[in-house]
């Protein structure tokens, strides 16, 4: 027999289920990362896949959703930093955080990954371009002072950055190691341009 729930019951029934999906994914992406089982999600939600699937029709905006929280951190912490004396370092102290977050927040960095792929037709990838449309002031700044070469787009930095994310994820001491490979990709190998 159909349900005929008045509209505003079938809404709030909706939001309650958007709302305890999006809970449960937030832990197993956390657990798991990126590639967190969709019918672990549905199954510890409470709902079956298809409401998983209906709410977040692809793995990708499923973890657009998780990310951006995170996201929206790391754009004000952009923000606060973009009239920083020296632009090399806020540019600097930015990515270091991105690094710091992609590696915290499991999920974050493969959520990123998407930047270099076409757009969810109904979905785009939010995440990748909030936080490339935050690193450009820092970038445009830094290349302007002459402290970051003209052609660095924040696409390559963020690229560069999920790089060393996702690489160092099953590290045993991932944070450790994403640090020192983000600090070898800011000098270089010449030791003569070891200073950060």
């Amino acid at each position: 027999m159909p349900d005929h729930q008045p509209a505003d019951r079938q809404r709030a029934d909706a939001r309650r289920n958007y709302a305890r999906i999006l809970a449960v994914a937030e832990q197993e992406v956390a657990a798991h990362g990126g590639g967190a089982s969709l019918e672990q999600i549905a199954r510890t939600a409470g709902v079956g896949s298809a409401t998983v699937r209906r709410h977040f029709p692809t793995r990708r905006a499923l973890l657009e959703a998780v990310s951006s929280r995170r996201i929206d951190t790391l754009s004000a912490r952009a923000r606060d930093l973009a009239d920083r004396g020296d632009s090399r370092d806020a540019l600097l102290d930015w990515l270091s955080d991105v690094v710091t977050y992609c590696v915290t927040a499991r999920g974050l960095a493969a959520t990123l990954a998407y930047g270099d792929v076409p757009p969810d037709p109904v979905h785009g990838n939010t995440c990748a371009a909030a936080i490339q449309e935050a690193a450009d002031p820092l970038l445009r700044r830094a290349a302007q002072d002459g402290a970051v070469a003209p052609d660095v787009t924040a696409a390559d930095l963020i690229a560069l950055v999920v790089g060393i994310a996702l690489g160092t994820e099953h590290h045993p001491d991932p944070a450790a190691r994403a640090d020192r490979l983000f600090r070898l990709a800011v000098a270089g190998l010449s030791p003569a341009r070891s200073e950060r």
